[in-house]
């Protein structure tokens, strides 16, 4: 049977007191309705239809090419939201789920077990539920003997007896496509708000005699809806213990999760270990074998196996397997790295390629180059690559030895083999295995310190 999908995104979010669009507010790195859009797709859904209305082009440009979209041009209630895709849906048939974009907790094996509940029962409408401890504020959902659902009751409506269940309507729903558009067209708004409701099609298909089912969610968290700042902290701390949860599954040791940030689309193979403090954000991947941290920030950055990042920052950049990075080490975008490189304390790397084994250990800055394998490159050297408007390149060939405080003064190569000694500005290129020194020679003048202090002291007394 045909699954589609409608999204919910229409609304503004004011009391998120922001000036991004509620739905765009990032969970785990992504936004709500990405993990939304991303969930139903998972669970088979061929179709998604994504309704928007406030910052319609930013959602759309956020979600790109993986929906449909509709206008919410006025927002008058879920019920007319959803009839908003009647010219795309209406003349499907199958069945659809309806979602809003700020439940980004909603997870794909939920809505597989809903899905399936409600196609072998041949339901109309099956309502995702959950059981709260406080179920206050919620519409509670009454079950007949058999477990099919009689009403949905709103909170300010329940008599007694019915204010003592705690089971409630997340608001997410799947329907028997045909008969959720002809349901639909019966809707009114006819109430205090002057909306049009989307639970008011559960009462239609009930007295036409439809089965209504629920499937009550085994985790009480997927029925957060993000509000607010407060409850998106709470969908953020609850998807951090999702992804946590599954890397530990999967092998990786993370000796405090709660000390630990890692984005719901990073990838860690087994083995890995992750220290307290760690932030792993983006597209990021991590071989098996690795160990990161402690305090080591990384964004879109893909670290092969057996390679150790501490205390450093790292974007966009590709390491090899069986480096060393840091302490305090920082490489920029454009960074890539062999294997068995070594990344020292204070280095900072920007667009630089650099060959297997070679080593940057401590105090330089290599940017806008291409390094060999098997280069050493000193303490305190710097690749001059930038004169005011443009970067230049620096090429340092295989085996090349870079000695401390050497200046290298971009385009320049220095060839394979070739060694530069410490404290040299090089301005020429240096051939293969050629020996490079490029300083003022060494003068010593006998007694001259005494006579400099001399002049200093009596400089210093005058003065006082």
């Amino acid at each position: 049977m045909k699954k589609m999908a409608i999204v919910l995104a229409a609304g503004q979010g004011k009391r998120m007191k922001s000036k991004l669009y509620k739905v765009l507010h990032p969970v785990c790195g992504t936004p709500m309705v990405q993990h939304v859009l991303d969930m139903v797709q998972e669970a088979g859904c061929e179709r998604s239809v994504v309704i928007v209305g406030h910052g319609a082009e930013m959602v759309q440009s956020v979600l790109g090419d993986k929906a449909e979209f509709v206008l919410q041009a006025e927002q008058l209630g879920t019920g007319h939201a959803v009839l908003q895709s009647r010219e795309l849906l209406e003349g499907e048939a199958g069945t659809t789920i309806v979602i809003c974009g700020d439940t980004p907790l909603v997870s794909k094996e939920t809505v597989l077990a809903m899905l399936a509940l409600h196609e072998s029962s041949a339901a109309a409408a099956t309502v995702l539920t959950a059981e709260l401890p406080d179920p206050t504020g919620y519409g509670r959902v009454i079950r007949g003997e058999g477990g099919e659902v009689e009403k949905i009751v709103e909170h300010k409506d329940c008599n007694p007896q019915e204010a003592a269940v705690r089971e409630i309507n997340t608001g997410t729903y799947c329907f028997d496509n045909q008969k959720l558009f002809a349901a639909l067209a019966k809707v009114t708004n006819s109430n205090a708000q002057g909306e049009y409701y989307l639970t008011d099609v559960i009462g239609i298909l009930q007295q036409q005699g439809d089965i209504i089912q629920a499937y009550c969610t085994p985790d009480a968290d997927e029925a957060i809806g993000v509000n607010d700042r407060v409850a998106l902290a709470e969908a953020e701390r609850s998807m951090r213990a999702r992804i946590m949860k599954r890397h530990l599954l999967n092998g990786v040791t993370i000796i405090d999760p709660a000390a630990t940030y890692i984005e719901s689309s990073v990838v860690i193979g087994a083995d890995s270990v992750i220290y307290p403090g760690t932030v792993l954000r983006g597209a990021t991947s991590l071989g098996e074998d690795c160990v990161i941290g402690p305090h080591a920030d990384i964004t879109d950055t893909g670290i092969a196996d057996g390679s150790i990042i501490h205390h450093s920052m790292l974007k966009g950049a590709q390491i090899g397997s069986r480096c060393t990075i840091g302490p305090y080490a920082n490489l920029r975008p454009g960074s890539v790295l062999g294997d068995g490189c070594k990344i020292g304390d204070f280095v900072e790397l920007k667009n630089a390629t650099l060959g297997d084994g070679s080593k940057v250990s401590h105090l330089s800055y290599v940017g806008d180059a291409v390094v060999g394998k098997d280069v050493n490159i000193g303490c305190g050297a710097i690749t001059v690559n930038y004169d005011g408007y443009n970067k230049f390149k620096t090429e340092i060939g295989d085996g090349a030895f870079i000695g401390s405080n050497v200046n290298l003064i971009a385009p320049v190569r220095v060839g394979d083999g070739a060694y530069v000694v410490a404290g040299s500005t090089i301005t020429h290129d240096v051939p293969d295995s050629d020996l490079a020194i490029a300083r003022e020679r060494q003068v010593n003048k006998p007694g001259y310190a005494d006579k400099i202090r001399s002049r200093a002291k009596a400089k210093k007394e005058r003065q006082n």
